[in-house]
């Protein structure tokens, strides 16, 4: 094993405020289960889980609750015992509406039944030896762990380390960037659970069939790279720490992909295993080797709270389904009244009007922030200074794509490649004349995708009367 640095500097990029000296200094600290969780069936990209459970039923820690609905998709178990009080929809994160249980973790297990006894199944996972299991073993051990990526897009690992036989993984990158503004929960799971990424590489270089790694943290993380040179310092095979210039978004996938081996990951729908790659997330790693050896599904995570309006900043191990609320108030509440509250990061997260919605597996941060750290602004026309194409990382011509869906000219916003957009923010980051473009941009790539799944549902209806 060796540390290298990148030789490979993709186009554009931003430099934010970074303001993580707020909670990078914090140990990861395990919050008490709360007395109610809202566990979201939809946790993850995808179609939603399906509900397997109703009003009154007792669930016990562990236990599946939603099972998984489709090939992209992951079941869900329950994060902590409790009575369900209700199965219904709750807003999520990012502004949609899925099914969610509503579990009161302060329910006692009902007494058993001696006349008419119900056996209930054992919702733990017995622990694998991952150097004598077999790859479909391994593969249907994080499929039964609900496990997603958890550095923000919420894929289905399962499927991710099962590529197509006629794709060959040749690296693994693991992805430690983490270059979103205030978050440190990665930075804190590669400092303290070190030991299970470097056991979770193992396992994922198994089913993999043996590529290289290539472990990816940006330059401004030296304590990260320490702590994983001492985990990986006897590591057979090739693999190398790959010291990344602190650049944004350097914990995107196809530019991580660059700055490790120096592939490009061609259009949509092109995906990073038809460059031979497959990227993970350092808390993914760290799940899937307790999945393995401890037989513990992903029930909670590690999430960084921060911003100048909490009281204390801290990087705080929850369950999934803690509301926000919950997490401030682990936190010691507000040190003042928020003027924002951001789920995520500063350039990718979503502004959120409630504290009432609740954590996911992919819920990387919460940030509180008073009104001196933001302000009211009114966007203006492009005034063609073209920060906005020098920034975008996919070389696309952000101005152009704001303009014409201001038009609500979609079909000249697909024809400009809006549906490469990785909506990473740099565009509007730098623009003087404070354009929403990434929601422009993301407003048209729904209305695209819109169109396809209605043209898909047409041609299988048409399909269907023909046939009959």
């Amino acid at each position: 094993m060796k540390t290298v640095k990148s030789n490979f500097k993709f186009k554009g990029g931003v430099h934010p405020d970074y303001n993580k000296e707020l909670a990078r200094g914090k140990a990861i600290e395990r919050m008490p289960v709360p007395a109610e969780l809202v566990v979201s069936m939809s946790q993850h990209l995808g179609a939603p889980a399906k509900c397997l459970v109703k009003a009154g039923d007792f669930v016990t820690r562990g236990q599946l609750i939603g099972e998984k609905n489709g090939f992209i998709s992951v079941c869900v178990r329950a994060p902590a015992a409790g009575m369900v009080k209700a199965v219904e929809k709750r807003l999520g994160p990012a502004g949609g509406m899925a099914d969610a249980v509503i579990l009161d973790t302060t329910q006692p297990p009902p007494p058993p039944n001696p006349i008419n006894p119900v056996k209930t199944p054992s919702p733990i996972l017995p622990p694998l030896d991952w150097k004598t299991a077999s790859r479909e073993e391994l593969l249907s051990r994080v499929e039964q762990a609900g496990i997603c990526g958890m550095g923000g897009a919420g894929f289905p690992t399962a499927v991710k380390l099962n590529p197509p036989p006629t794709k060959r993984c040749e690296y693994l990158v693991l992805n430690g960037a983490e270059c979103e503004p205030y978050l440190t929960a990665d930075f804190r799971v590669m400092l303290e659970r070190a030991d299970r990424i470097r056991l979770g590489v193992e396992i994922m270089r198994k089913v993999l069939g043996g590529p290289a790694v290539r472990i990816a943290i940006e330059a401004n993380k030296p304590e990260a790279i320490a702590a994983m040179e001492k985990a990986f310092a006897d590591i057979e095979g090739n693999v190398e720490i790959v010291v990344l210039p602190v650049l944004y978004p350097q914990g995107s996938e196809k530019h991580q992909i660059y700055a490790t081996v120096g592939r490009v990951v061609p259009e949509p729908p092109a995906l990073p295993i038809d460059v031979g790659c497959v990227v993970e997330n350092v808390g993914t790693a760290a799940a899937i080797a307790d999945a393995v050896e401890k037989g513990e599904p992903l029930l909670e995570r590690v999430t960084t709270v921060s911003g100048d309006a909490v009281a204390e900043p801290k990087n705080v191990l929850a369950p999934s389904g803690t509301k926000y609320s919950d997490l401030v108030a682990f936190c010691g509440g507000e040190k003042e009244p928020p003027a924002k509250v951001i789920s995520g990061g500063t350039m990718m997260g979503f502004a959120v009007s409630s504290l009432e919605i609740a954590t996911t597996k992919t819920t990387s941060g919460l940030l509180l922030l008073s009104k001196r750290r933001v302000f009211q602004y009114a966007s203006g026309a492009c005034i063609g200074c073209g920060r906005c194409v020098r920034a975008c990382p996919m070389n696309l011509n952000p101005a152009l794509i704001s303009r014409v869906v201001d038009a609500n000219d979609i079909k000249a916003a697909e024809d400009a490649h809006v549906m490469d957009c990785i909506e990473c923010g740099a565009c509007s980051f730098g623009c003087p004349a404070y354009r929403t473009i990434t929601q422009s941009c993301r407003r048209a790539k729904n209305s695209i995708r819109a169109r396809i799944a209605a043209e898909k549902a047409k041609a299988a209806a048409a399909a269907a009367k023909e046939a009959k």
